[in-house]
């Protein structure tokens, strides 16, 4: 196995022996025991005919990493064994070659001092060389040097079969870790030591069980690298190992199990005409501590077939399984599962800059363009690996072209490994896949299992083998989570469905989707629509542009721009083919209507924010299926709903965004006490003076940014739910409510640019919880008393106006945190340079919250 990783070396390791002591006895053996670690061994005996022995022994010491100096009684007799001796410390010294001796039934001080028997054997050289006092100080200082190393005594370990596996394990341990941890190794190895240490964590080095550990990630994040380095760092302890390589890719092939399992067994046993009984081989095996590590591995049949169960081996043997699918672990019983993550920044960039620098760091003038490459690969050593060897030694415009096609297109090599995941998916997890690439990234995952319940392709098990495969993950808030190149993979997939964005399933692309819609060259082929409106000039559509799209599911139209400009032009549409829509999100929706066919039924999202409908509320009165969210400004029908809480489809609504309805004056007041109502944003709407009177309510988010309202409902103290309440720029703001206190989870208070509130009310000290408060541009000069004593124990984030004054109160052990990068004038402790000068009580340090 260690033979494969040489580092450019002909041999493994050198041996320098006495032949007529150990030839036939220790050295053969030792030879033999090497061989069967496939450890290249270099012995006298493997000499061609007519070599200048010499010279030939000079080349072979010189091509080995590591030499073994077997010190027999009768080794110092020898001056080819003391030339080689000194050729061996000279490539010590020069080369870093180790060095390891072994004192065969000879005691290291006599090797040292040539004293004993082994001091004999040289004074006879002594007598032969006495005319050459200077080769005779030469091999001296050689043997002095070389005994004193630390090496393996025959006369400590016994039998000498353990002497010999000890020494194998030594040189194979000391052999691998040269070749993957060296710093200038051609692995080019970069963020691993840390890994393998995390992974031999997790190893259970201490259970008398058989352990089983997965390895687990997304194609070239670097899983079989960390397990063939963990592998080569711990071999050398166990009996028996075996890195069974690419098992998906060799299962594949006729007959390729079962030269899985042959192959297993001959590694483990050594054994290479291993009986053709499986029976008798596993019981072997049974009384063997082996190390063996499954790579790639896509199913559990495979594990089945090669090596049945855990139960077959022996306890303190250990087991490695690389995957992509976590479900294979789960189905074997693995006990612990470490996932791969990418590479942090600074090794990223050192990995890329080996392949496309040949150095540790970019060359001077590709900083930028190195840090755009790391951008695209996002930590992923596969990635890395393939654009720093493709971008080696090219010129800075190549560079640019480059970056920029990737921007479109995913390198080939990269599709080919990352697409293998998706290869193994059926056709209703792929079209999951394919949609949270193109339209779902960073949505909440329940919003995607409704739309794709909604489409019939069974989410929850669908979503769930995605995560298995690392295909997406959950990630914080309940997010969907995927890897960019990932990502890529899945657009990439539509992009080669073919030449013509009109015969795609689904288009994200804004200069795509402009001359689908602009031209009307959609076809049935189209599934889903997201176009950012802010990247395209005016469109005009067509009325008749979407019945050409029958299977359309989703359709997007949004503004990436805050206030972006409304550039959907349209007069009217004609039967669109909308039948089939589940998600509808439109911005600036240019009719007054939404269309005939809009399946109550089948729609589960319905957004059009910033729009001017006028009809909406017949056609949805009974869309049942609109119960996780409806996102509409419609502020046209809000005064026209006579009882919300009547109304089928706005029982169940959770997001209410009312936002930039510039004519919005009133809410009807059943609107706040929907009951499933979550978060009402009314930000922007100038003419909005006064909110409806609260009676229940589960709001938890509640905008009124920029509104005129001047006070707030007493009734407010309702919304026991209300965790954050942003009056910010409500310039006719005067006063707060009493009743606010009454909130117990309210966590936020945004109060900036309220310019005519001057002050809090006395009650707000007796909330129960921490809270921030936001009071920048605001008249408030001092917070109340009672309001201190929420800081005692808690944490208060506070900006504060120019007007705002912190005299006469402590805080004890509370926190504020003021913005700025100087001290307030009204601070009374200024600085001088970098120290600030306080004067402390006298009995200040014998204060207990004093740490």
């Amino acid at each position: 196995m260690a033979s494969s990783y040489r580092n450019n070396k002909k041999y493994d390791v050198f041996v320098s022996f006495r032949g007529e002591d150990t030839r036939d006895n220790f050295t053969s053996h030792l030879y033999s025991a090497l061989s069967r670690q496939n450890i290249q061994t270099f012995i006298d005996d493997q000499l061609n005919r007519g070599d200048e022995i010499s010279e030939s022994l000079v080349s072979a010491i010189e091509a080995s990493p590591i030499s073994v100096i077997i010190f027999s009684e009768s080794y110092a007799s020898s001056r080819w064994c003391l030339d080689e001796l000194v050729k061996i410390l000279e490539c010590k010294k020069e080369c870093e070659q180790i060095v390891i001796p072994v004192f065969y039934r000879v005691d290291p001080s006599d090797a040292r001092n040539q004293t004993g028997p082994f001091g004999i054997s040289f004074s006879k050289l002594e007598e032969r060389f006495k005319e050459n006092p200077e080769k005779l100080r030469s091999w001296r200082k050689a043997l002095k040097e070389a005994a004193s190393l630390s090496g393996f005594n025959s006369l400590n370990i016994r039998p000498e079969s353990e002497l010999i596996n000890e020494v194998v394990r030594h040189i194979l341990k000391r052999l691998l870790d040269q070749v993957f941890w060296r710093n200038d190794n051609k692995n080019h190895l970069v963020g691993v030591e840390s890994r393998v240490e995390e992974i031999e964590s997790l190893l259970g080095a201490q259970s008398k069980d058989v352990y089983a550990l997965g390895i687990w990630g997304i194609g070239g994040i670097g899983k079989t690298t960390i397990a063939r380095a963990i592998f080569y760092k711990i071999s050398s302890g166990f009996k028996g190992s075996c890195f069974l390589e690419n098992v998906r890719e060799e299962s594949q092939k006729p007959g390729g199990l079962a030269c899985l399992r042959q192959k297993l067994l001959s590694n483990l046993l050594k054994d290479k005409n291993v009986s053709l009984d499986i029976g008798l081989n596993f019981r072997r095996l049974s009384r063997m501590k082996v190390l063996i590590v499954f790579d790639d591995v896509t199913c559990f049949s495979q594990l089945e077939s090669i090596i049945g169960s855990l139960d077959c081996l022996t306890p303190v043997s250990r087991i490695i399984i690389t995957t992509r699918n976590k479900q294979v672990l789960r189905n074997w019983g693995v006990r612990k599962i470490y996932e791969m993550e990418a590479l942090e920044y600074h090794h990223a960039l050192e990995l890329f800059s080996r392949h496309a620098f040949k150095q540790n760091h970019p060359d001077v003038g590709y900083e930028e363009f190195s840090s755009k490459v790391m951008k695209y690969a996002q930590g992923v050593p596969l990635a890395i690996k393939v654009l720093g060897c493709f971008l080696y030694e090219r010129e800075k415009e190549v560079w640019e072209s480059a970056i920029k096609k990737l921007q479109r297109i995913l390198h080939p090599s990269i599709l080919e490994v990352l697409k293998i995941s998706y290869d193994s998916l059926d056709d209703k997890e792929k079209n999951i896949f394919l949609d949270v690439a193109c339209f779902f990234q960073g949505e909440d995952v329940n919003l995607v299992m409704k739309f794709h319940n909604a489409s019939g392709f069974y989410p929850e098990i669908g979503i769930s083998v995605l995560v298995d495969k690392s295909l997406i993950a959950i990630g914080s808030y309940n997010k969907i989570r995927m890897h960019d190149l990932l990502q890529e993979l899945g657009r990439e997939i539509v992009r080669q469905e073919s030449i013509n964005p009109g015969n795609r399933s689904r288009l994200w692309h804004h200069e795509d989707i402009y001359e689908v819609l602009t031209y009307n060259t959609g076809t049935e082929k189209i599934e889903g629509i997201c176009l950012d409106m802010s990247k395209v000039k005016e469109l005009r559509l067509n009325p008749n542009t979407f019945t050409k799209m029958p299977k359309l599911r989703f359709l997007k139209f949004y503004s990436s721009l805050f206030n972006g400009e409304n550039k959907c032009k349209m007069s009217y549409l004609q039967d669109p083919g909308f039948a089939e829509v589940k998600y509808l999100h439109w911005h600036g929706y240019p009719l007054k209507s939404f269309p005939s066919n809009l399946s109550a039924e089948k729609l589960m999202l319905l957004e059009v924010p910033d729009n001017d409908i006028e009809q909406l509320w017949d056609c949805v009165k009974h869309y049942s299926k609109l119960n996780r969210i409806i996102h509409a400004a419609c502020h046209k029908l809000i005064a026209k709903i006579p009882n919300p809480t009547l109304m089928p489809c706005l029982n169940k609504l959770v997001i209410l965004n009312l936002r930039g309805s510039k004519s919005l004056k009133s809410l009807p007041s059943g609107i706040i006490n929907l009951e499933f109502l979550t978060k009402l944003d009314l930000s922007g709407c100038p003419k909005l003076k006064r909110l409806p009177e609260i009676s229940s309510g589960n709001i938890s988010w509640l905008f009124l940014r920029g509104t005129a309202i001047e006070e707030l409902p007493s009734s407010i103290e309702r919304l026991l739910r209300l965790g954050y309440l942003d009056l910010s720029n409500c310039k006719r703001l005067k006063s707060l409510p009493s009743s606010l206190y009454r909130l117990k989870s309210l966590g936020v208070l945004n109060l900036c640019g309220c310019s005519n509130l001057q002050r809090l009310p006395e009650c707000l000290g007796q909330l129960s919880s921490p809270i921030t408060f936001n009071l920048a541009k605001t008249n408030i000069e001092r917070i109340p008393e009672s309001i201190i004593q929420l800081f005692v124990s808690g944490y208060l984030l506070l900006s504060y106006g120019e007007r705002f004054q912190f005299r006469g109160f402590s805080l004890g052990k509370g926190h504020i945190v003021l913005p700025g990068n100087e001290i307030p004038k009204w601070f009374e402790f200024q600085s001088v340079g970098s120290f600030i000068n306080l004067e402390m009580p006298p009995d200040f340090f014998n204060n207990s919250r004093v740490q």
